[in-house]
């Protein structure tokens, strides 16, 4: 299933689900060193036509290696990689259909803005028409017509941002590399920009590959996104699976808020998996697929948004349901989230939308509280 961020016609896109779809990109047994230290462990990985594919991941898991390659600045130590069906080895980064936006922008503080984003095109020797053309149809598309004849010094971040983007479409790439291209901006213009980003690549039906280390920015533009540790791809998929079926703890806690519990798995039949958890302490049951062995270790994975915080005992205990003490309450204004000590002096988090408007909170500080959640509002996780 495609990602939801961009209405009917983003939901329908998902080529990879198609077996028969030919990827614009694929890695094939990717592996990259740098001298003993292996910066792509083995990647095998397919990007299709007109994705906005995500590489996320922390500092140093290989993500910007695996994109470098892509462009041309760096060349695997074994292994292939593709590009339209080609191995593009050996292939100088100015002879690819690709362009690179990086986080710096780097662009010519002596040129004004239509000078930058025509440099490319006037390396390539093309006609001034052609390129005056060019340059005003990508001044346009990125809403900057009327700072045509500024310098870099004399912008925002935001439109410095925007001259690098014109200027790394102009040349009309098959695919668009960007390396944390919103890391320098603010976090309501960085926002702002991610929604624009997804609205340019539908715009022109090109295939944008970014690489960050910002759940919420993979989450937000991304049709799917690789999750990426030491190397190794650890789950593709679209974003609300990565968020809702995580197939790890790792990819469980990297992404977005999150609560693991560990126990041991006590049956397992139907769909329905119950878990003894002393860490919790209480008997939890989880509708999931998961495969899993009576007696092996598992660890139960549920989003504080997901659970249920009331001051009134539940009718049924015993099952999915723990009691606690409000220790710590975050006002996040749009919601609250609830940190509930356990009596074994476990945390859990509880996250309640606050669709009130209202000063005094029903629960508060120290209240006792229990907290229920239904069987389909986690997933078990066994590695």
């Amino acid at each position: 299933m495609g990602a939801k961020t961009l209405g009917p016609v983003r939901r329908r896109f998902s080529p990879w689900n198609d077996p028969d779809a030919k990827p614009l990109i694929e890695f094939k047994n990717v592996i990259k060193r740098f001298g003993d230290f292996t910066a792509v462990n083995d990647v095998s990985l397919k990007i299709y036509e007109r994705e906005f594919f995500a590489l996320l991941g922390p500092s140093g898991c290989g993500k910007t290696t695996l994109m470098r390659m892509v462009g041309g600045f760096d060349e695997p130590t074994s292994g292939d990689v593709l590009l339209d069906g080609k191995s593009i080895k050996g292939v100088p980064p100015y002879h690819r259909p690709v362009n690179m936006m990086f986080q710096s922008y780097a662009l010519f503080p002596h040129m004004n803005v239509k000078e930058n984003i025509g440099f490319g095109l006037k390396m390539d020797g093309l006609p001034k028409g052609e390129i005056d053309a060019r340059v005003q149809e990508m001044l346009k598309l990125v809403k900057l017509e009327p700072f045509a004849t500024r310098k870099p010094h004399q912008m925002s971040g935001g439109q410095r941002q925007r001259v690098a983007l014109a200027r790394s479409l102009a040349k009309r790439p098959r695919v668009l590399l960007l390396d944390e291209p919103l890391g320098a901006l603010d976090k309501k213009l960085r926002e702002e920009t991610q929604f624009e980003l997804m609205d340019l690549q539908m715009t022109l039906g090109m295939t944008f590959l970014i690489v960050t280390h910002d759940q919420e920015e993979a989450m937000t533009v991304a049709d799917r996104i690789a999750v990426m540790d030491h190397g190794k791809l650890i789950q593709v998929a679209p974003p609300s699976e990565i968020y809702e079926q995580p197939n790890s703890k790792y990819v469980a806690d990297f992404i977005g808020d999150i609560n693991l519990f560990e126990g041991k798995v006590a049956a397992c039949a139907d769909n329905v998996i119950r878990m003894e958890s002393p860490a919790l302490g209480t008997v939890i049951e989880v509708e999931d697929d998961e495969h899993c062995t009576v007696g092996e270790d598992a660890w139960f994975a549920v989003r504080p948004e997901k659970m249920r915080i009331s001051l009134d005992q539940p009718a049924q205990t015993g099952l999915n349901v723990v009691a606690g003490e409000v220790w710590d309450i975050g006002y996040l204004g749009d919601s609250s989230i609830y940190h509930v000590k356990l009596a074994n002096g476990k945390t859990v988090r509880a996250t309640i939308a606050n669709t009130d408007r209202m000063v005094e909170r029903p629960i508060g500080w120290e209240d006792k509280v229990w907290l229920t959640w239904p069987r389909d509002a986690g997933v078990v996780l066994t590695r």
